[in-house]
């Protein structure tokens, strides 16, 4: 059996022979996304592994992609915003994806960047840039024992986040439409509105839906405390780009930690010229109070490995007409 492996990383390359050999099949490398130029390659293939970056809604690849025999889309995210899913159904294409790949590696990045802003330290070194070593009281940071922690969303990635805070004597408070009474001895469940107002530090971990787009934005900000720390490693899109840089430049917020942006599949994951990178993505990485990494959470070994093997696994079984575990459009 032969899959697709559409836009491998280099940390993926290294993993290929291990796997091929696990789990007895060939995997075939195609640097770009899959594109309408390019999904003629995957003729000879049993199905597709993708993490597209852009939106996949060109009519000719899914009709290709089912006239070759291909069963099933494998994504190896979680995200599953860029497949158009009527286009899939038409086609009759399966669309799997990997829910839960390792939770720990995000959570890990969200607290980092959560105690990275509340010691102040991209601060401290901006003055140190400037040749000032000195301790101002404007700089004086709290324990994150005395924090309260706000979450919205507790699914995998959420709960783990709860968990490392709990461990250090955070008080976590958590919003989410779905209940889940196993991560009650980390957090107490209340209200969004309550979690943006009594939060000293608020991190999101909710899917990209229309209902969650910009789901904080300019009156959200003003409902904040003031030294409120913002974290997000979910999905750019949840917050409104301008209304957070206005937010920090009119210190209503304090700090923000960002791991992904609105509209970063045209900068993040490549290299590109300065006159590519967006206004707005200066302007955050230019405050010394703001941390922006490349939607890089995911980025450890465990997580790369998982990534591969559950969307492959995945694969394999629809296309040898047996049951998949994370099948998201059918």
């Amino acid at each position: 059996m032969k899959i697709a492996v559409f836009s491998p990383s280099e940390s993926e390359r290294k993993l290929i022979a291990a796997t091929e050999k696990k789990f007895g099949c060939e995997l075939k490398l195609i640097d770009e996304p899959l594109s309408a130029e390019n999904v003629d390659q995957v003729a000879d293939c049993d199905g597709v592994l993708l993490k597209p970056l852009g939106n996949l809604d060109d009519e000719i690849v899914y009709k290709k992609l089912a006239d070759y025999g291909i069963k099933s889309i494998g994504l190896r995210i979680v995200g599953t915003n860029t497949i158009d899913f009527d286009l899939a159904k038409k086609y009759h294409l399966a669309v799997t994806n990997v829910p839960v790949y390792s939770p720990r590696a995000i959570a890990e990045m969200a607290v980092t960047q959560a105690m990275y802003l509340n010691r102040k330290i991209g601060e401290f070194m901006a003055n140190m840039d400037k040749g000032d070593f000195t301790n101002p009281d404007s700089l004086i940071s709290n324990e994150i024992y005395n924090k309260t922690i706000g979450l919205i969303g507790v699914g995998h990635i959420g709960s783990a986040v709860a968990q490392i805070f709990s461990a250090m004597g955070a008080k976590v408070l958590a919003y989410d439409v779905i209940y889940n009474p196993e991560v009650e001895p980390y957090l107490t469940y209340t209200d969004f509105d309550t979690v943006l107002k009594e939060a000293d530090i608020i991190s999101l971990h909710t899917p990209l839906l229309k209902s969650t787009e910009n789901m904080l934005g300019k009156k959200q900000f003003a409902e904040m405390k003031n030294d409120v720390i913002l974290i997000n490693a979910a999905r750019g899109e949840l917050v409104d780009t301008a209304a957070l840089i206005e937010a920090l430049e009119k210190h209503e917020i304090a700090a923000a930690g960002l791991d992904t942006l609105a509209h970063e599949s045209s900068y993040f994951f490549k290299k590109v010229d300065d006159a590519q990178i967006p206004a707005d993505y200066k302007k955050l990485a230019a405050m010394p109070n703001v941390i922006v990494t490349p939607h890089s959470a995911y980025f450890t070994k465990t997580s790369v490995r998982n990534m591969i093997e559950i969307s492959l696994r995945d694969t394999i079984a629809l296309a040898k007409g047996e049951r998949a575990h994370f099948v998201v459009c059918r």
